[in-house]
C-alpha cells in the first residue's frame, strides 16, 4: 500500500477528469480517451516501482506523459513526472538528479512548443515548468540527505554498540600485554640474575653485588612502572584521532543530556598526556558529581598559565538528599583521579566548597602544543547544510513568482505590453532579489527574515519613484511567497519555538503594510480615493488574511524541527550512553586488575627491593619468583576472562539454535511469542549467518512492542527468509535502520511494512553479516 496508494489516488482523480461533464475543458472522444486510459495504467505501474527502480519509473511516467498529452493536451494532469521526480532526488546521487530534471523540463518544453509553436507565451510555462521541477529535486535532496545522516547515525551507533560489548575484554587483552611487558623485561631479568649470581657467587663473588644493586634498580623499575600502569588504569586504550578538546566536550555534553547542567570553558587544542589525564579527571569528577550531588549544576574550567594546564571541575550542592544517590560509588574516586594526576607530573586536590558543593582542582605540564584544527567548517548544527536543495528552492523561489506575472500578462495588448516591459521587468528583479537571501536561510534564519521584510518594501518605494502603473504594481504580490519560506526558515533552524513564535505575526504584519503601501501609493485604491483611513482598514484585513497562513507555514516548521532535532538528540545520546558503558566495563577490568595488583605484585615486588637492600641475595631470587608467579597467574586470569562477574569469561555468541531459548524467555515475562520453522531452516547455516539470524530477531522482538508476536523461518533455493510479525516499533527509527545496516552487511534483504511485520531475506549459503550489529534485547 506504501508503494500503491499514491498512484492509485492519482490514477483515480485522472479518472474521474474523463467522466463526460466533470473537466472544463471537455471530455476527449473514444481514441483519445483509449489513449488517455493506456497512458495512465503505464503511469500508474511506473509510479508503484519509483522507490526500487526510480529512473526507470521517471522514463516510464515521461512516456505516458507524452503519450496523454499527446491525445489529450488541455486535460491531462501529468504529475507522476515530478513524483518520480523527487524519487529520484531521494534515491540517486546528485549527478543523476541534476540529468533527471534536465529530462523533465526537456520534455515538457518540447511538448509544449510543439502544442503551443515557439512563441512569447510559451515562456511563462516553460518558467513554471522549470521552476517546479527544481523545487521537486530539491525537497528530493533534502530528503536523501536526511536519510543519509539516519543511516550514518544508524551505523555509528551499531559500531559503539559493538565497542560497548567488547570493552571488557579488548581491555583485558591491553592489560594482559602491558603486564607481559612488565614481567618479561623486569622480574624475568632479576630471577635470572640472581639465579646465575647465587651459582657463581664461589668463583665469581663480584657478581652479587652487582645482582643487588641490578635486583635494587629493576624492582624500583617495576614498581614504578605498575603504579604507572595503576595510575592509568581507567584509560581505555582505544585509538581515538580526534581532538582531546572535542572529546572532553562530547563527554561534558553527554553527562548533560543525563538530566544536569554542565558547563565546560576550555581550549580548543588539548593533546598529549596531560590532555588525557584532563579527559580522566573531568570523566571521574562529573561522574562523582551525578552520583553523590543528582541535579546539580556543574562546570568544567581549563586554563593555560604559565605552561601549565590549570583544570577546575566544580558542582553546585545537590538537590535531593545525599542519601538518595549514595552507594553506588566505589570508594577510589579522589584516589584514582590524584593517581591519574601524579602519572603525567601534576597534583591533584579535591573538597568541599563554602556553598556546599564539591570542587576538583588539578595543576598539570601542559606538553602539548597549539595546533589548528585541521577542518575548520561550520560546526555541525540540528540540520546539515545541503549542497543542491537549497539553491533548487532559493531558483523555485525567483521562478515561480517571475512566471505567475508573464502568465498574467499573456492577455494583454501587444502594445500595453511593449510599453509596461520596464516595469515588468523592475518587478521581476525586485521579486528574485527578494528571493536571493534565502540561500542563507540555515546559517543565518533571522537575518534572512529581516532582510526579506525589508526588502518587501522596496515595492512601494520603486511604486513612488518609477513610477509603476498600478496593473504592474500588483504583481508584488508575487513575493508574499518569499515571505512564507522565510517564515519556515525562522521555525525550522532557528532557536525553538518559544523564541520564534513572533515571527508568523510580524510577517503577517509586515506584507500586509507593505503591499497597503503599493496600493495606496497613488491615493487610489479599486478606483476609489484612499486616505488615511482606508489605508488602515485594508492593512488590518490583509494581516488577517495572511496571519493564518504564516501561522500554519510556521507550525509545520516547528514540527520538522523538533523531529529532527528528537532525532539527532536520540542518536548522540544512545551513542553517549554506549561509549559510557564500554568505558564502565573497561573500567571494571581495570580496577579488578588494580587491586590484584596491589594484593600480590606489588607486595612481593617490594619484598624484592628490601631483600636486595638488606644483601639477601636469595630472598631476591625467592620473592623475584613469587612475584612472577603472581604475575603469570594475573595473566593468565587475564586470558581466560577471570571468574566472572565484570571480568568473567564471554559467553559463546548466540546462534539461531538460541532462538528457542529467547523466545521462552519473552514468554516467561508474560508476551506471547510463536517460533516456527527453527531446526530445519537453520540446519547447516554459516556460523556467522546463525549469529545474524539471532541478533536481527532479537533486535526485532526486544524493540518494546507489548503484543503479540510470531517468528517464521523459511529456507528456499539457497536463501533464508525470516519474517516476524507483531514488531510495529521495529519497522522504523533507530531499530529499523540499524537492522538495515545489519542486513546489507550480510548481503540480504530487507522490507519493513508499516503493519508490523519485518521480511529479511538473507544468503543461506554465503557468509553472514558481522557477529552483532544491533542493540542486545533486554531478554538476551
Amino acid at each position: 500500500m506504501r508503494n500503491w496508494l499514491l498512484p492509485l489516488l492519482l490514477a483515480a482523480g485522472q479518472g474521474v477528469l474523463l467522466w463526460p461533464g466533470v473537466s472544463p475543458d471537455g471530455t476527449p472522444g473514444p481514441f483519445a480517451s483509449a489513449a488517455v486510459l493506456c497512458a495512465l495504467a503505464v503511469e500508474t505501474a511506473a509510479l508503484g516501482r519509483r522507490r526500487t527502480a526510480p529512473v526507470r519509473s521517471l522514463a516510464g511516467t515521461l512516456a505516458a506523459g507524452i503519450l496523454a498529452g499527446l491525445a489529450w493536451p488541455d486535460g491531462y494532469l501529468g504529475l507522476g513526472s515530478l513524483i518520480s521526480l523527487y524519487s529520484v532526488a531521494v534515491r540517486c546521487p546528485a549527478p543523476v538528479t541534476v540529468r533527471a530534471v534536465a529530462a523533465v523540463v526537456g520534455v515538457e518544453w518540447a511538448g509544449a512548443a510543439v502544442a503551443e509553436g515557439l512563441r512569447a507565451p510559451l515562456v511563462p510555462t516553460m518558467a513554471i515548468s522549470l521552476g517546479g521541477s527544481v523545487l521537486c529535486a530539491g525537497l528530493g535532496e533534502t530528503r536523501r540527505q536526511w536519510l543519509a545522516g539516519r543511516l550514518t547515525a544508524a551505523r555509528r551507533l551499531a559500531g559503539a554498540e559493538q565497542a560497548r560489548r567488547l570493552a571488557g575484554d579488548q581491555e583485558r587483552r591491553r592489560l594482559a600485554r602491558e603486564l607481559h611487558d612488565v614481567s618479561a623485561h623486569h622480574l624475568t631479568s632479576v630471577v635470572v640474575t640472581a639465579d646465575a649470581a647465587l651459582r657463581l657467587r664461589d668463583r665469581r663473588p663480584d657478581l652479587t653485588a652487582e645482582a643487588l644493586a641490578f635486583a635494587e634498580r629493576t624492582g624500583a623499575e617495576t614498581l614504578t612502572a605498575l603504579q604507572r600502569l595503576v595510575g592509568l588504569l581507567r584509560d581505555t586504550g582505544r585509538p581515538d584521532h580526534r581532538p582531546m578538546s572535542g572529546r572532553i566536550e562530547e563527554l561534558v555534553a553527554g553527562f548533560g543530556r543525563l538530566g544536569r547542567p554542565v558547563t565546560a570553558h576550555l581550549p580548543d587544542d588539548l593533546a598529549g598526556p596531560a590532555a588525557e589525564a584532563v579527559h580522566g579527571i573531568v570523566r571521574e569528577a562529573l561522574t562523582n558529581a551525578l552520583r553523590y550531588a543528582p541535579g546539580a549544576a556543574a562546570r568544567v574550567l581549563v586554563r593555560r598559565v604559565d605552561g601549565l594546564l590549570e583544570l577546575t571541575v566544580e558542582n553546585a550542592p545537590p538537590r535531593l538528599a545525599p542519601q538518595a544517590a549514595g552507594g553506588l560509588g566505589a570508594g577510589r574516586g579522589v584516589a584514582g583521579m590524584r593517581e591519574r594526576a601524579v602519572s603525567v607530573g601534576g597534583e591533584l586536590t579535591a573538597g568541599p566548597t563554602p556553598e556546599g558543593g564539591w570542587r576538583v582542582r588539578a595543576t598539570l605540564p601542559d606538553g602539548a602544543a597549539a595546533r589548528r584544527a585541521e577542518e575548520t567548517g561550520w560546526r555541525r548544527d540540528v540540520l546539515r547544510e545541503q549542497r543542491f536543495a537549497d539553491p533548487a528552492l532559493v531558483l523555485a523561489a525567483m521562478l515561480l513568482p517571475v512566471a505567475c506575472v508573464l502568465a498574467a500578462t499573456e492577455e494583454w495588448p501587444g502594445a500595453a505590453r511593449r510599453a509596461a516591459l520596464p516595469a515588468l521587468l523592475l518587478v521581476c528583479g525586485l521579486l528574485v532579489l527578494r528571493a536571493l537571501p534565502l540561500l542563507w536561510r540555515r546559517r543565518a534564519p533571522w537575518a534572512v527574515f529581516a532582510t526579506v521584510l525589508t526588502s518587501a518594501w522596496a515595492g512601494p518605494v520603486a511604486v513612488v519613484a518609477a513610477p509603476l502603473p498600478p496593473q504592474v504594481a500588483q504583481f508584488l504580490v508575487a513575493g508574499v511567497f518569499v515571505e512564507t519560506l522565510a517564515v519556515y526558515a525562522v521555525a525550522a533552524y532557528g532557536a525553538g519555538p518559544g523564541h520564534t513564535w513572533p515571527a508568523p505575526f510580524v510577517a503577517a504584519l509586515g506584507a500586509a503594510g507593505a503591499l497597503t503601501a503599493v496600493a495606496c501609493a497613488d491615493g487610489v485604491v479599486a478606483g476609489e480615493p484612499a486616505g488615511p483611513a482606508d489605508a488602515v482598514l485594508l492593512s488590518f484585513l490583509l494581516s488577517v488574511l495572511l496571519a493564518p497562513v504564516s501561522a500554519a507555514v510556521w507550525g509545520a516548521g516547528v514540527l520538522v524541527r523538533r523531529r529532527r532535532v528528537r532525532a539527532l538528540a536520540y542518536d548522540d545520546f544512545a551513542f553517549a550512553s554506549s561509549m559510557w558503558q564500554a568505558d564502565r566495563a573497561a573500567e571494571a577490568e581495570r580496577q579488578r586488575l588494580a587491586a590484584t595488583l596491589r594484593e600480590a605484585v606489588f607486595a612481593h615486588t617490594r619484598a624484592l627491593v628490601g631483600a636486595a637492600r638488606r644483601g639477601d641475595l636469595a630472598g631476591v631470587a625467592d620473592t623475584a619468583r613469587a612475584a612472577l608467579a603472581a604475575m603469570r597467574e594475573m595473566l593468565h586470569g587475564l586470558a581466560d576472562g577471570g571468574d566472572g562477574g565484570p571480568g568473567g569469561p564471554l559467553a559463546p555468541s548466540p546462534s539461531a539454535a538460541d532462538l528457542d531459548a529467547l523466545c521462552r524467555a519473552l514468554r516467561s515475562v508474560g508476551r506471547e511469542v510463536r517460533l516456527r520453522g527453527l531446526p530445519e531452516a537453520t540446519r547447516g547455516l554459516p556460523p556467522s549467518t546463525q549469529v545474524s539470524v539471532y541478533r536481527i530477531v532479537e533486535a526485532a522482538l526486544g524493540a518494546g512492542d507489548p503484543g503479540p508476536a510470531r517468528v517464521t523461518l523459511r529456507r528456499r533455493r539457497g536463501t533464508l527468509r525470516i519474517t516476524v510479525t507483531g514488531v510495529r516499533l521495529a519497522v522504523a527509527g533507530p531499530v529499523a535502520e540499524r537492522l538495515r545496516v545489519q542486513v546489507a552487511a550480510g548481503e540480504g534483504r530487507i522490507v519493513c511494512e508499516p503493519a508490523g511485520t519485518l521480511r529479511v531475506s538473507l544468503p543461506a549459503g554465503a557468509p553472514g553479516a558481522p557477529v552483532q550489529e544491533v542493540s542486545p534485547s533486554p531478554y538476551a
